[in-house]
């Protein structure tokens, strides 16, 4: 199989043109990130992805439900993939707390410092005695709810990129082999956001230099989700994982204080060490497995 990189570069100019020119826009009509209208553009955004695909596959005239790996077959990789996100969000919280400065808040004085630019101080107080009033810790809250929307709600619309990045890309770059096309998928996927990082998302201390830092989240992440979708034999394992990434990220940096963006949590230094963690145990993994393989034919 021979790449068709005319197909790829199609692909990537109708994705990249329409999501930059969306972002641009927003930006240039004064729109502001942590809104309920940058909400709406972050979904719209998600979805391109999707709708490239979709549309170079219909001038190609070529299939869309197996090339893209639209499978509604459920097996274990799907449990797999809701699972992972969680677990790397709790390893990050433990490299987190092995940085100085850093320390164990169960009162959360973290997240609430974080929101203090976005509430106004008596938000902020009301907030404080809604947590005070739950019947549980909030950690324990935002576990549950992010596994429940991740598999659902945030799996819809992730599926707008995973149909994009490990339906099309991931076929098209397959001749590349699995580690060369995931980092080369990644490094794509990674300065896809661009534009809405420089606007203050994920990154909003530091939103010049987490251009790169999302870039090497995407580069580190792409393997274990890219691993999942291809063992799941579905693009919508997938979107699992990417949902549920999404849902639970915000665990491992909920109950710490001390740090910034560019260091702590899933997106930061401390994720990045529980990501390359995860990509070796995957490299051993799949060494194992295809070594397994060989020996029983």
């Amino acid at each position: 199989m021979v790449i068709n990189w005319r197909k790829v570069g199609l692909f990537l100019a109708l994705t990249f043109g329409a999501d930059w020119l969306l972002a641009g826009l927003f930006a240039a009509g004064g729109g502001r990130w942590n809104t309920p209208a940058s909400l709406a553009v972050a979904v719209l955004y998600m979805l391109v992805p999707m709708l490239g695909a979709l549309a170079v596959q219909r001038l190609y005239r070529e299939p869309v439900k197996e090339p893209l790996g639209l499978s509604f077959r459920l097996n274990r990789w799907f449990l797999v993939g809701w699972l992972l996100p969680p677990a790397i969000a709790v390893a990050a919280l433990g490299v987190s707390l092995l940085f100085p400065g850093v320390e164990y808040s169960p009162e959360m004085a973290g997240m609430f410092e974080r929101f203090r630019d976005l509430l106004t101080p008596e938000q902020l107080e009301q907030m404080r005695r809604q947590v005070e009033l739950l019947p549980v810790h909030p950690f324990w809250l935002g576990l549950v709810q992010g596994l429940i929307t991740g598999a659902t709600i945030n799996a819809a619309v992730a599926l707008g990129e995973e149909l994009g990045w490990r339906g099309f890309l991931q076929r098209e770059l397959a001749p590349l082999g699995f580690w060369r096309s995931s980092a080369l998928i990644g490094l794509i996927w990674g300065v896809w956001h661009a534009p809405l990082i420089l606007q203050g998302h994920n990154y909003p201390q530091h939103p010049v230099a987490g251009v790169l830092m999302m870039t090497v989240f995407c580069l580190l992440f792409a393997p274990l989700i890219g691993y999942i979708r291809l063992r799941a034999g579905s693009v919508l394992a997938a979107a699992v994982t990417h949902g549920t990434l999404n849902g639970t990220y915000g665990l491992s940096i909920m109950v710490i204080k001390g740090g910034n963006d560019l260091t702590v949590g899933v997106l930061g230094l401390a994720g990045f060490i529980a990501l390359a963690l995860g990509d070796l145990l995957l490299f051993w993994w799949d060494s194992f497995a295809r070594r397994r393989r060989k020996a029983a034919l």
